[in-house]
This record gives structure tokens, C-alpha cells and sequence, in this order.
């Protein structure tokens, strides 16, 4: 992958429907050019063009990212978390915790609720900690291309 192609994927983050003709002279190539670059990029399966929902704007308005310490196998209460709505998703981790999980409820009630009724009973979770997110559509999803 070439800075070309970095500028490519940046300029995707920015817009992901941008169109050829205004993709290519962003990044210095034709609008054809940039079509093929980023083709390439598509048939490597370096890059994966997906949709990603913002929760916040889909009517969540409170989030938070769940550190979850647990005695046991944490795929386990992985895989229990992965069945519930509220989940946006889970990861393995090492560290202070086995396992982080982003979730969106309808307000600050319902995340207390989740937490404490849903998250806590779940066989083999240790220990909760929460991290709300604050504002309203402030999500953003984007990685560093260089």
C-alpha cells in the first residue's frame, strides 16, 4: 500500500460515496485511475467498503464502552453479550480487563439497568466498569491509513 492509496482510504473515511471524479484529482490521479486503485485495493481484500451505522443517530442516546473482568473462559461471556441488541460489539483483550463491549441504550436508565441486570449476572463476569460517551453524534469510525 503506497501513500496513494492511503489518500484513497482517507478520502473514503471522509466520504465513502464520493464519486470517482472528485475522488481522483483529492488524491492526484484520474477519476479512472483512482477507480482502478481502488478496485485493487478491493480484490486484495486489503480494504472492505461496509456500512457502518452511527447508534446515536438511530435513536440510542446513551452509550457506553464496558470493561468487563471475568473468572473463567471470557468468550463465554462474550458470546452471552453478542445474543443481546444493546451490543454494538465485543472484544478479547489482555490487560486491566478480559473483555471491552460498546453498547447503546435508549437513555442513561436503561444502561444502568443493562448493566446491573443484564451484564453483572452473567456467569463468570468479576467486575463491570463503564465509560459513557457524551453528545449526541459525536461518533466517529476512523483508523489511521497514514
Amino acid at each position: 500500500m503506497d501513500e496513494i492509496d492511503r489518500a484513497i482510504l482517507r478520502e473514503l473515511q471522509i466520504d465513502g460515496r464520493i464519486a470517482y471524479a472528485e475522488l481522483g484529482p483529492k488524491v492526484g490521479l484520474s477519476a479512472s485511475a483512482a477507480r482502478q486503485r481502488l478496485q485493487r485495493l478491493l480484490d486484495s481484500q486489503a480494504v472492505q467498503v461496509v456500512g457502518v451505522t452511527d447508534p446515536m443517530g438511530m435513536g440510542g442516546q446513551s452509550m457506553a464502552l464496558l470493561g468487563i473482568a471475568v473468572d473463567g473462559d471470557p468468550r463465554t461471556v462474550a458470546d452471552a453479550l453478542a445474543e443481546r441488541a444493546e451490543v454494538v460489539y465485543s472484544v478479547l483483550t489482555s490487560g486491566g480487563f478480559d473483555l471491552f463491549a460498546e453498547v447503546v441504550c435508549p437513555g442513561p436508565r436503561d444502561l444502568l439497568d443493562f448493566v446491573n441486570d443484564v451484564v453483572r449476572p452473567i456467569e463468570g463476569v468479576r467486575q463491570v466498569q463503564s465509560f459513557p460517551y457524551f453528545g449526541i453524534h459525536t461518533h466517529r469510525f476512523l483508523w489511521n491509513v497514514g
